[in-house]
């Protein structure tokens, strides 16, 4: 429902959801938010909070030059996990009941 809600208020459609921080040490609940998603997820890394911050700090200090060049030093320093769906059926059967009964306006 949220990645619904975001979508429609973007007006855009994302095929995958990016999982940052602790929850990414816990692989049932990435692999559960690829199946009730339908998306691909990449999970990592996990000291995102820390990452950012010395980023911000290296781009601040002028040692890197801006957010783009971070986002690539970041992906090349740090493993991401890829979660696939696997069980999208039965989490959009849920999804529907849920609708059902909340309104599809929850």
């Amino acid at each position: 429902q949220t990645i619904e809600s975001i979508e429609s208020i973007t007006n855009k459609k994302y095929s995958s959801i990016n999982i940052v921080g602790g929850g990414t040490k816990e692989a049932v609940l990435c692999q559960w938010a690829a199946d009730a998603s339908n998306r691909v997820v990449h999970a990592g890394p996990v000291e995102a909070t820390a990452i950012g911050n010395i980023s911000m700090q290296a781009i601040a200090s002028g040692e890197i030059k801006d957010i783009y060049e971070a986002r690539e030093i970041i992906t090349n320093s740090f493993d991401v996990k890829v979660y696939e769906p696997k069980n999208s059926d039965a989490w959009n059967e849920a999804y529907q009941r849920f609708l059902s009964i909340c309104g599809k306006e929850f």
